[in-house]
C-alpha cells in the first residue's frame, strides 16, 4: 500500500523546487520509464496501479487506481508511475558540436530538442538558467526517453561560452544563410527565447550569424525553434 506520504512526495515532484530539493523527478508511461531503467538510470520507486503489468527491473509496488490518480499530472494516468533520481551533471570536455539554449521556456521546445540532441548525436546541451526545467514532466514526455542520452546542464552562458574556446553560431533572422555558410567540425550553436530571440549578452558573444532562408510568403513570421534547430542540426551533421 502507497502511504500518504508518499503520495504527498510524488505530488510535490510536480514543482522544480521540490525535484531540486529531493534531487527526484517523476516520469510516467511503461514506455518510458522502462527506456530510462534500460539506460541505467537509478528508480526510487516505481508504482503499478491495480490491472497493470510491469516486469523484468525488479521490485515494483502495486497500488490502486485511485491512488495513482491522485499522483498523476496525466488527466488519464496510464497505469505505471515511475520516480528516479536525477543523473549525475557534468560539463564533458568539448570535442563535438554543443546545442546552448538562451532563455527557452516552452517544455514542448524543449523536449524536442533534447530528441533532437539524441538523434543527431549531440552529447552536451547547455541551458541558461532561465530556461525551463528539464525534469518538467511535460518536457520528460517530450523526449521520449532522449533525456537518459544526453547531458544537459544549467549554467551561466556568458561564462561558459567564453570557456569554450569555439567558434559560435547564434541563430537569427538576418543571418548567413545556413545553406551556404561553411560549418567547422564543432562549434557552439546557440538558440534563443521563443519570442524574443537570443538576448543582447549572448549575442555579442556570437562570432557566426546564421539562418534559415524564408521560401515561402513572408506572411510567416518566424520558425518555432525547435524545428530551426532540427534544420540547423541536419546541416551542421550533413
Amino acid at each position: 500500500m502507497v502511504t500518504k506520504n508518499q503520495i504527498k512526495l510524488v505530488v510535490s515532484l510536480k514543482q522544480k523546487k521540490y525535484r531540486s530539493q529531493h534531487g527526484l523527478f517523476v516520469v510516467e508511461g511503461e514506455k518510458l520509464i522502462k527506456e530510462l531503467l534500460r539506460e541505467g538510470l537509478r528508480p526510487f520507486k516505481i508504482f503499478v496501479a491495480s490491472g497493470h503489468h510491469f516486469s523484468g527491473f525488479g521490485e515494483v509496488d502495486q497500488i490502486s487506481t485511485a491512488d495513482l490518480k491522485q499522483m498523476s499530472s496525466l488527466k488519464q494516468p496510464n497505469g505505471v508511475l515511475g520516480v528516479f533520481y536525477m543523473p549525475e551533471v557534468h560539463q564533458n570536455e568539448i570535442s563535438d558540436w554543443v546545442v546552448v539554449l538562451d532563455a527557452v521556456r516552452d517544455p514542448g521546445n524543449l523536449g524536442t530538442i533534447i530528441r533532437l540532441c539524441d538523434w543527431f548525436g549531440i552529447k552536451q546541451l547547455i541551458c541558461s538558467e532561465d530556461t525551463v526545467d528539464c525534469f518538467n514532466p511535460k518536457v520528460l514526455q517530450a523526449t521520449m526517453g532522449s533525456i537518459a542520452r544526453v547531458n544537459i546542464v544549467y549554467t551561466d552562458l556568458t561564462t561558459y561560452i567564453k570557456k569554450s574556446g569555439l567558434p559560435v553560431f547564434g541563430a537569427f533572422m538576418d543571418g548567413t544563410s545556413i545553406y551556404t555558410q561553411k560549418m567547422p567540425e564543432k562549434g557552439v550553436l546557440v538558440m534563443g527565447n521563443e519570442a524574443n530571440g537570443i538576448s543582447k549578452e549572448i549575442s555579442a558573444l556570437v562570432t557566426e550569424r546564421i539562418s534559415i532562408p524564408q521560401f515561402g510568403e513572408p506572411t510567416a513570421e518566424s520558425l518555432n525553434v525547435a524545428t530551426a534547430t532540427a534544420i540547423l542540426l541536419n546541416e551542421i551533421r550533413r
